[in-house]
Order: structure tokens, then C-alpha cells, then sequence
């Protein structure tokens, strides 16, 4: 066993077992549209649109990045997203919506983000990821230095990170991070920009559940 590779930086990857539907979605659909499993990814072959490239890392059950992908058919979408039944709920909405524009990876984002050509991706969203709130846990969380040096690699001068979670101390994490980091710079001018969430957000299955210690909190930051 290699005791050398990364933390793991999400809990289950099953929870239930799949629906027949969803069973099949991930038989039949679900090929069509994952990414390669190795080598660089190029986005330009990935779909029919030629706009920009969003990246969702982390989309649950795909309810924000379908509709997004539905109101902005130019553009490109990558998800990514480790739990089985997330990727099976999303593959249901893309189905449902009719959506061509995006491309699904389930397993760990990292993987993704270090396959993608440098300066590639235009907005990225990373939105209530796993908060592993015990202390001795918060070495798992996705937000670290070393993934955002890779995150900022691969963004555009310009390109935007937009971040939300509702447990305060992963909040207090992501901005010390970020702030720090040479690459990035966060836009709030007053309180009201991390209170509310950004245009055109979608709430999302698990922001309905309120399952975190305090309400959402919408950090956005741009890449220098």
C-alpha cells in the first residue's frame, strides 16, 4: 500500500442502493459523457459548445450545474463529484433537461484538476463540500494549499472561484486560505456580498437540508 498518497477529502461514496432508472443512467448515459479515465483532458474535444469552461467540483446530486448547463448551452461544464448516488441523481436531471454541454467524473476531483491544460478554465465552483468539522479532521477538507495551487494553475487570469458552505470554522478555513494564497484575491466589500449567494444561483439539494451550523455563506474569489 502506497502510505504516501493523498487524504481521501470525502466521506461515503454509497449511501443507497440505486434506483432501476438510475442503475441504467449509469450504464447508458453515463459512458457518453465521462471523462477520460487518464492522460491531459482538452476541453476544446469534451462537447459541442466552444465557450467557456466551468468546473463544479463537488455537485451533489447535479441540481445547480444542469441548470446552469441548460441556461448556457455555449458553454462548457466539467463535474466532478465521488458519491455514486450523486452522480446517478445528476445523470436523471441531464436526461430530464436534455442538456449536451458537460462532462461528468466520478471520483476525486483532484485527479481532474491535475489533467486539465493550464490557464483552461474560466469560473469554478466548489459548493458545500464535505466540512469534516472535527479538528483532526480538517486535514481532509478539499480547500488546502496544495490543491488550490493546482486550481490556480488551471484557472484563467481573471477567472472566478466561487466557494459556499454553512459550517462557520470551513467558512474561517477557505478565506485564510485563500487570502494567503498569492493567487487569489476575495471580492467582498461589505457584508452583504458573503451573506447572500451570487446571480443566478440554483439552490442545491443539500443547501435545502440546512445541515450546517450557521447560514450559507458565499465567498467568491478572483484568480490574480
Amino acid at each position: 500500500m502506497d502510505d504516501h498518497r493523498p487524504l481521501r477529502t470525502f466521506g461515503r461514496i454509497k449511501a443507497r442502493t440505486l434506483k432501476p432508472r438510475q442503475a441504467g443512467l449509469m450504464e447508458s448515459l453515463l459512458p457518453h459523457l465521462a471523462l477520460p479515465e487518464e492522460g491531459e483532458i482538452d476541453p476544446t474535444e469534451l462537447s459541442p459548445a466552444v465557450g467557456p469552461l466551468v468546473l463544479e467540483i463537488g455537485f451533489g446530486g447535479g441540481e445547480h450545474m444542469v441548470a446552469q448547463a441548460g441556461a448556457a448551452p455555449g458553454t462548457r461544464f466539467i463535474g466532478v463529484e465521488p458519491f455514486i448516488n450523486g452522480v446517478a441523481s445528476c445523470l436523471r436531471h441531464i436526461e430530464e433537461a436534455n442538456v449536451q454541454n458537460m462532462r461528468l467524473h466520478n471520483g476525486d476531483a483532484r485527479d481532474v484538476v491535475a489533467r486539465l491544460p493550464d490557464g483552461s478554465a474560466d469560473l469554478a465552483y466548489v459548493l458545500f463540500p464535505d466540512p469534516w468539522p472535527k479538528a483532526r479532521h480538517h486535514k481532509r477538507r478539499l480547500i488546502q494549499a496544495e490543491f488550490l495551487d493546482e486550481l490556480a494553475r488551471v484557472m484563467k487570469p481573471g477567472a472566478e472561484l466561487r466557494f459556499a458552505t454553512d459550517w462557520a470554522n470551513y467558512a474561517a478555513w477557505t478565506l485564510e486560505q485563500l487570502t494567503r494564497h498569492p493567487r487569489f484575491s476575495w471580492m467582498a466589500e461589505n457584508a452583504a456580498d458573503w451573506r447572500s449567494a451570487w446571480p443566478g444561483h440554483v439552490q442545491t439539494r443539500y443547501e435545502t437540508k440546512k445541515l450546517g451550523d450557521c447560514a450559507p455563506i458565499w465567498l467568491r474569489f478572483v484568480r490574480a
